[in-house]
């Protein structure tokens, strides 16, 4: 099903034409639960990957001393959970049967097992070019699939993550069934299966990295038209190839190639939600009929969650594709 984001409150551009030339398109993905398959473009499903091909795993997570929870219970969770707020319910009703509490229970914190050998890499997202024609690729490559480690790591506190870019019509012998990790370190680090939406919008940079005398006369003009620019005119939220980055908790800081110094693309943002309370503006049309920002599916199929809801940026080299990819939370 198509998404389409709604026409931005006003033209930012008509009062503050200086930003004509820091516009950016970025498309934003989607991702709504389905059922994809390899040859889909997806978030958490199964990836078009060589048989012959190792599946990634993380050294740093494979004793019994790292405690995490079954896949299986996060989604029999989430289900329950999912089927509890779908149900009409009178004012002030329990949302949970005493049954399906005692189950959401025993998933929970008490259900914690611990991890034996390598963790395998949990597939997180599968981009087309064909679906996404300006997908930041390698020449001759028409596929990005990402995968991260399901347990925090110490440096940044974030999922580690692995970039392969491949050529779809080379995979002569894909892989049957992909390693599946047997304890997920944390549960918002397991995504849903979500087909995609793509949609190409314009956005601008966030407040953070406009100069200051400009940044005061915006927020002068906010307050005569009841608009935020942060929010409704700045960086579009949810998952999205390129674009701006998001600043947020903190100050632009300069980030380069750590293997050459130069310059870095942006490639993708991880998010877990497509809009918030602050972020309403960017609800797509098609979900208008959405009222409760609480619900599972509003606005975050995926079920993934960064840190304490911000976002996950990832980065790339501007002068060599094999060169380490730099991630970035905000």
């Amino acid at each position: 099903m198509v998404r389409t984001t709604p026409p931005r409150p006003v033209d930012v551009t008509v009062d503050f034409p200086e930003l004509m030339p820091l516009a950016r398109t970025t498309v934003r993905l989607h991702p709504r639960a389905g059922d994809p398959t390899t040859a889909d473009s997806s978030i958490g499903g199964p990836l078009l990957w060589p048989s012959q091909e190792p599946w990634p795993t993380c050294p740093d997570h494979a004793g019994p001393w790292h405690l995490g929870y079954a896949p299986g219970d996060v989604r029999l969770r989430r289900r329950i959970l999912a089927e509890a707020w779908s149900r009409p319910r009178a004012a002030g009703a329990e949302l949970l049967t005493e049954e399906e509490d005692a189950v959401v229970e025993r998933a929970g914190d008490e259900a914690r097992i611990a991890q034996d050998g390598p963790v395998p890499m949990v597939p997180v997202a599968q981009l087309y070019a064909a679906d996404i024609p300006t997908l930041p690729r390698p020449d001759g490559a028409d596929l990005l699939q990402l995968l991260w480690c399901p347990f925090d790591h110490d440096e940044d506190y974030l999922p580690r993550t692995v970039l392969r870019w491949r050529t779809g019509a080379d995979v002569a012998d894909p892989i049957g069934t992909a390693p599946q990790p047997s304890v997920i370190g944390n549960d918002d680090y397991l995504p849903e299966p979500c087909l995609l939406h793509p949609e190409t919008v314009t956005e601008y940079p966030a407040p953070h990295e406009l100069p200051e005398d400009l940044r005061g006369r915006i927020r002068t003009w906010e307050k005569l038209h009841g608009t935020v620019y942060q929010y409704d005119l700045g960086v579009a939220p949810g998952w999205k190839v390129g674009g701006h980055t998001p600043w947020s908790f903190s100050d632009p800081f300069p980030m380069a190639c750590a293997e050459c110094g130069s310059g870095l693309l942006p490639l993708l943002t991880v998010d877990g939600r497509e809009w918030d309370g602050g972020s309403a503006s960017w609800r797509p049309v098609e979900d208008s009929e959405v009222a409760d920002p609480s619900f599972p599916d509003a606005g975050g199929a995926t079920h993934l969650n960064i840190g304490r809801g911000y976002s996950l940026q990832l980065y790339v080299c501007a002068e060599s594709w094999e060169h380490p990819h730099v991630q970035n939370m905000q």
